[in-house]
């Protein structure tokens, strides 16, 4: 097995065979939810000193972190030039590509990582998120879907309003989520290139897992087909998207983490149950994850 790593911002990711812990609980103020760019060139430093040179998939906690994909691409396309260009999957209830004055946070990221040269595009997949409806159009970063560089994959929003500047061929939207498996599986296996797969727990249905984001409707089964389709292809993964309880030290996070409708308030009893249940997908994910490793 490819030894997976743990980065243990939160506390949230239970016992995974052979994994390497890396301890981080010092820097989950100052990365949580958002931070600034001084933030992530540190951890892209730190992280350059302490991943291991060859290692499987990565977890990192509550799906507050997961803007912590850039750093982890952009030092895979530091070291493993071999596996460029790098196509980037993302499978996640929300697009991640929204506006953010003040850095990067879990929900803007997707931007940073697609406007990079050695990434080939990033492909979004399994949002029913209301971020892509007309709405909040003015919210989405335009410039890598307007470049080709993106591509939202989604079930049952009206994304109609694309189609009025011109970005019609970036949004792709299904009736459900086993039509958007079967296309994107039927992609994947017909255009074969190194593959770096993110995935938000929160692109599943709750019946799959809780957690304390608004939730997809993604099933598990469908997701370990994309995995199955990039068997050979598959360079690189991260997983995210656990709950776990936290209060900001600082005003404004709090603030920001409550306008995105965030539920930190957890009953102890409903967390340990819900986490339970994490980490029993976290095994099963482990296991497709790294059978699909090249």
């Amino acid at each position: 097995m490819n030894t997976p790593v743990v980065l243990d911002l939160d506390g949230a990711v239970g016992a995974l065979p052979g994994a390497q812990r890396l301890a981080l609980q010092d820097r989950q103020e100052a990365l949580r939810f958002g931070c600034g760019l001084g933030a992530i060139q540190s951890l892209k430093d730190w992280l350059d000193l302490h991943l291991p040179a060859q290692h499987g998939t990565v977890f990192m906690g509550s799906g507050d972190f997961h803007h912590l994909s850039w750093p982890l691409i952009a030092h895979h396309v530091r070291a493993r030039a071999s596996d460029l260009p790098l196509r980037v999957v993302v499978l996640d209830n929300h697009p991640d590509n929204m506006r953010f004055p003040f850095g990067v946070h879990c929900g803007s990221w997707v931007r940073r990582v697609a406007l990079m040269p050695e990434v080939r595009e990033v492909i979004v997949a399994g949002i029913c998120s209301g971020d892509i409806g007309w709405r909040h159009a003015w919210e989405n970063q335009l410039a890598p879907l307007l470049a080709g560089k993106l591509s939202y994959w989604s079930v049952g929003v009206d994304t109609g309003w694309a189609r009025w500047l011109g970005l019609a061929r970036a949004f792709r939207n299904f009736a459900d989520a086993q039509s958007l498996t079967d296309a994107l599986v039927a992609l994947l296996q017909r255009e074969r290139q190194a593959t770096y797969l993110s995935i938000d727990k929160d692109v599943f249905a709750p019946e799959v897992v809780r957690t304390n984001w608004d939730q997809g409707g993604l099933l598990e089964a469908q997701a370990m087909a994309v995995i199955d389709a990039l068997r050979g292809q598959l360079v690189g993964s991260d997983v995210t998207g656990e709950v776990s309880a936290y209060r900001y030290h600082t005003a404004w996070k709090r603030w920001l983490s409550a306008q995105d409708g965030q539920d930190t308030a957890i009953d102890p009893a409903q967390l340990a149950l819900w986490q339970d249940g994490q980490h029993a997908l976290n095994l099963r994910l482990l296991r497709r994850l790294d059978s699909a490793h090249s």
